[in-house]
């Protein structure tokens, strides 16, 4: 009696059917499991922030971030005007939005701060409103806690910072905690 053993066509058939489950695994953990848009604009504004405070202590200026309900600017402060200005003169410095279905909640010392939608009409001279979180030329800043939190999922990805400029992530955990 002959054994009869695979066929080449078997075997390709074998691995496409075994490519296309790993790829749904994949792709379902993926979907399931971290928010991308989260994990990436917490990790944006954590390097904004850094940059931000090393240019203050090489500058010798004062910067602020300015959260609002859906997006953030940063602000320098003019000395000569005694007043809080946008900062412009740098692309990455841009004011900025986030993802449609993302928002921010901020926390400065353990009080849950009410964030506020700019007025469009203010526009032109119209200095903006101070920022929550400062970072002075001398290296300290504003303690705080920040969240962005998906309206859909709940999910959230939490920065905070402390007085001597250190910014890091957190865990979502510890938002969830917090709330």
């Amino acid at each position: 009696m002959r054994s009869r053993g695979f066929t080449l066509i078997e075997i390709l058939v074998v691995l496409v059917i075994m490519a296309v489950v790993i790829s749904i695994a994949v792709l379902s953990i993926n979907v399931a499991g971290r928010d991308t848009q989260l994990d990436q604009e917490s990790r944006r504004i954590v390097g904004l922030l850094d940059l931000l405070h090393q240019k203050a202590l090489l500058e010798g200026r004062d910067f602020g971030l300015l959260v609002e309900p859906r997006g953030y600017r940063f602000l320098v402060y003019d000395t000569l005007r005694e007043q809080w200005m946008p900062f412009d003169q740098d692309p990455q410095f841009r004011p900025r939005s986030l993802p449609a279905g993302l928002g921010f909640r901020l926390e400065l010392d353990g009080r849950q701060i009410v964030l506020k939608t700019p007025d469009p009409k203010l526009r032109g001279d119209v200095a903006p409103a101070p920022p929550q979180i400062a970072i002075a030329a001398s290296g300290e800043g504003t303690p705080f806690r920040l969240t962005i939190e998906r309206d859909s999922s709940g999910a959230t990805a939490v920065m905070s910072g402390d007085a001597f400029g250190d910014t890091r992530l957190g865990d979502a955990s510890a938002a969830s905690r917090a709330s």
